[in-house]
């Protein structure tokens, strides 16, 4: 049991990364699985296999879910959301689904043991501010060290609507800026602004 319980209707920055910050995507398959899995798994209904449900996916898709996906940033040894939770555990349950990943990836290349580095780690978005420079900060984690690289994959396309498959909803974030140009505006400027803040602790170290 976690030691503060997940509230209904708030938001959480969720994120995890691979044990000794090792791969957890080796291949575009592999980020393709994990795309999946964060799909298709967001069902309040009980759900069996990848490989079960691909015989249903649109009906999947329409059912109750457990979370809301503000944004994501899947990099090749780490990942960040940000989840709003529907109904009661939907974070604790999504994410417990999301672990079967683990078994697959094990499996595919012949490895055993923890992929991920511990029990996902998690904190409250308590104002609204926090949630727009979070929304940043996640849409944005795959050029944190310069271009993303192909085994990287951010919700910031569907932010900017450069795609029309989207399974985020970015509407709270959105909303309030008056087009997505001038959100992608203070993004971009908030990434600079931590770029920067994260160089000069560097140098302050000793």
């Amino acid at each position: 049991m976690r030691k503060v319980p997940f509230v209904g209707d708030e938001y959480y920055h969720v994120y995890n990364r691979g044990v000794d910050k090792r791969p957890i995507f080796k291949d575009l398959h592999d980020l393709s699985r994990f795309f999946q899995s964060m799909e298709l798994f967001n069902s309040v209904e009980p759900i069996g296999s990848i490989f079960e449900l691909s015989f249903g996916k649109e009906k999947i898709r329409n059912h109750e879910k457990l979370v809301e996906i503000i944004c994501y940033c899947l990099n090749p040894n780490h990942f960040h959301f940000i989840l709003r939770q529907l109904v009661d555990d939907g974070i604790s349950e999504f994410m417990k689904r999301l672990g079967g990943y683990t078994w697959y990836f094990n499996n595919r290349h012949k490895r055993n043991g923890a992929l991920f580095q511990g029990k996902f780690k998690s904190s409250h978005i308590n104002s609204n501010e926090y949630l727009l420079h979070v929304s940043a900060y996640v849409n944005l984690n795959n050029r944190f060290k310069g271009r993303p690289t192909m085994l990287s994959k951010s919700s910031w396309d569907e932010y900017l609507e450069k795609t029309k498959y989207c399974i985020c909803s970015p509407d709270i974030v959105l909303g309030q800026f008056r087009t997505p140009k001038e959100y992608e505006a203070f993004a971009l400027s908030t990434l600079e602004y931590i770029i920067r803040r994260k160089e000069m602790e560097k140098e302050l170290e000793f």
